[in-house]
């Protein structure tokens, strides 16, 4: 019988291993280098040799343990480069002052892998981008459930969906209110996300207040209209921003916010590489790209917007008086510059604004308000995160606000990212998300 090829070394008497069993004075030989048919019949003639000259039993054993070795070598070294390929996948540099460094890393990297998927289903005519990344909110959706502390019912409002969060606990008078935009890009995220609801259901416990996500009617649930805080993160503290501005406009309506919060708002498009943007262009959870993406998707899905707002060549040369409101060589303190030079605006196509005004508009961009739209704000709260491209829109805005005569309160998170008031529930609870939702309702609850 042919053998089974193996690798190893040239056959000689030397590599053939010799075995003497003293009850049946036998001998075997064992043979482990048999790569080649020619080298098997050398070790036949070494065998037979054996048994002439000493008259006993002689056998050929014929074992392939390289053969094994080899195949879990090739595994071995599978193994290792797939390790390699994912951890240089899932790699991010993380700032030494974030906790829970690699758990930031994963979510990171789980975020990136979800554009990823939305951007091959995109370009293979699958589905729209945005729809991929919605899964994220329909993943995170939980039912309205009531507990000890609070009732939360889903309803309506002017044919607008909201989540409706009541205290349980009797009421000594009329109540604080805080109408909430949840972010998401315009484009995701829902009242019911399970991050938004643990926040929602945390502020109208602490604060004993009626807490919805739109602006409604609120007289038939005992609130106070002296006390209406109008609050949002991100996409929704851009549309708080825009509703508190629009309302001082409104001759008809005599209700005034009490308070406005602003959680690392996105509040301007016209420059696209501030400081925060070109620091943390790759950074966590919101790169520049996606952020990009999220403001031209806003007005249109038109790519040539999408391509223009990329290079930062969108804003036509009449409109060029709009940069002095985003400004930030006179807008940001020294300590925000971070070292970077400004230039001046290299102007696109006016093309471009003609066909979707609305990146110009300050109800869009509310950072592009003039000075006496701004002047008659209510006290306001601005949380910016250091590693977040958003940062420094928020910072702008409280110059300006200043400026203004607005009372400001700027909490600047130097460990924190975009988005960090999200993780404050199991499993990706983190440090950073309670400390600064903790502060976000003591500020609140002073001001309101």
């Amino acid at each position: 019988m042919r053998p089974r090829s193996c690798h190893l070394l040239n056959v000689s008497q030397s590599n053939l291993g010799y075995d003497s069993n003293s009850d049946n004075q036998s001998t075997t030989f064992v043979y482990s280098s048999c790569k080649r048919y020619a080298k098997y019949h050398l070790a036949n003639k070494l065998v037979e040799k054996r048994k002439a000259a000493t008259g006993k039993q002689a056998f050929l054993l014929v074992t392939v343990p390289n053969a094994k070795k080899r195949n879990m070598g090739s595994k071995l070294l599978c193994f290792c480069l797939a390790s390699a390929l994912v951890a240089y996948y899932i790699y991010i540099p993380i700032p030494e002052n974030i906790e829970e460094g690699w758990k930031v890393m994963l979510l990171t990297s789980l975020f990136r892998t979800v554009g990823h998927v939305a951007e091959v289903a995109d370009r293979l005519g699958l589905m729209h981008y945005m729809e991929v990344m919605r899964l994220i909110t329909i993943a995170e959706h939980v039912a309205p459930t009531s507990d000890e502390n609070v009732t939360v019912t889903d309803t309506e409002f002017s044919n607008v969906p909201t989540r409706l969060y009541l205290p349980r606990k009797p009421a000594s008078g009329l109540r604080r209110a805080v109408i909430y935009f949840h972010g998401g890009g315009w484009c995701l995220g829902q009242a019911g996300m399970k991050s938004y609801d643990l926040l929602s259901r945390w502020t109208s416990s602490q604060l004993d207040a009626v807490v919805v996500s739109v602006d409604s009617v609120l007289s038939q649930y005992g609130v106070d209209p002296n006390r209406v805080c109008v609050a949002g993160d991100s996409a929704g503290g851009n549309l708080a921003a825009a509703v508190a501005q629009k309302l001082l406009e409104d001759s008809e309506v005599t209700t005034r916010f009490r308070a406005q919060v602003l959680l690392y708002p996105a509040l301007q498009t016209l420059d696209l590489n501030l400081p925060s943007y070109q620091q943390n262009e790759n950074g966590l959870l919101l790169p520049k790209s996606l952020m990009v993406r999220f403001w031209s998707e806003y007005f249109t899905s038109d790519f040539s917007l999408r391509e223009a707002m990329t290079s930062n060549r969108h804003v036509p040369a009449e409109s060029g008086h709009l940069f002095q409101f985003v400004n930030w060589s006179n807008l940001l303190p020294e300590e925000m510059k971070k070292d970077y030079v400004y230039t001046s605006p290299v102007f696109g196509s006016s093309k471009l604004a003609k066909k979707y005004p609305g990146f110009l508009d300050p109800r869009a961009a509310p950072l592009l308000a003039e000075d006496a739209r701004l002047r008659g704000l209510p006290p306001t709260y601005v949380l910016t995160c250091e590693y977040d491209v958003l940062r420094d829109d928020g910072v702008m805005y409280v110059s300006r606000l200043r400026a203004a005569g607005v009372q400001v309160t700027h909490d600047h998170a130097k460990d924190a990212f975009h988005g960090a008031l999200m993780f404050v529930s199991s499993p990706t609870i983190l440090p950073v998300g309670n400390r600064l939702r903790n502060r976000y309702i003591e500020w609140l609850n002073e001001n309101l």
